[in-house]
C-alpha cells in the first residue's frame, strides 16, 4: 500500500499515516495479517522523522489495527477492533455539519457536496481494486 503525505495539510503527519492505513482497512487495500513496512522504511520512503511513523503505528496498535512481533516486523491485526456505529456515530455528525459548514462558506450546495462524496468513495474504491490488483507481494 503506498502511502502519500501533504506537508501543507493542517492534519499533522502522523494522523496522515494512521488515516490513510485506517481508509486502506476499510476498503480492502489491506488485509488481515498483511506486512506492513518497517517504521524505518516507510520513514525513508516518506523523507520524514522515523520517529513520526514510530507514533502512528503506536496508536494504531493501541486501537487496534496493528501488531508487532519481536524479530519478525508490523502487521495487520488478524482480529481488527470492531468498530459500532453508535460509538462512530457522533464522530461521524461532526464530520457530516463541518464538511457542510465548509461547503456553504464556498458557496456550494448539498447537491455539490454529494457530487464530492461520490467522486471520493469512488477513488476509495478504486484505490481498493489497484491495491491487490497485481498478485505480487512487496517485500
Amino acid at each position: 500500500m503506498q502511502i502519500l503525505i501533504r506537508v501543507e495539510s493542517e492534519l499533522p503527519l502522523y494522523r496522515q499515516i494512521m488515516g490513510q492505513i485506517i481508509e486502506g482497512l476499510a476498503v480492502g487495500r489491506l488485509r488481515r495479517g498483511e506486512k506492513l513496512p518497517s517504521h524505518r522504511d516507510l520513514a525513508e520512503e516518506l523523507v520524514i522523522a522515523p520517529l513520526t511513523v514510530k507514533k502512528a503505528y503506536d496508536e494504531l496498535e493501541a486501537q487496534g489495527f496493528i501488531e508487532t512481533q519481536r524479530g519478525r516486523g508490523t502487521f495487520v491485526s488478524a482480529r481488527l477492533p470492531k468498530l459500532k456505529m453508535a460509538d462512530q456515530r457522533e464522530e461521524i455528525d461532526a464530520a457530516a455539519r463541518k464538511l457542510l459548514s465548509l461547503a456553504y462558506m464556498v458557496g456550494l450546495e448539498l447537491r455539490d457536496v454529494i457530487a464530492i462524496l461520490k467522486k471520493a468513495e469512488g477513488e476509495l474504491m478504486q484505490g481498493a481494486h489497484a491495491g491487490h490488483a497485481g498478485g505480487g507481494e512487496e517485500s
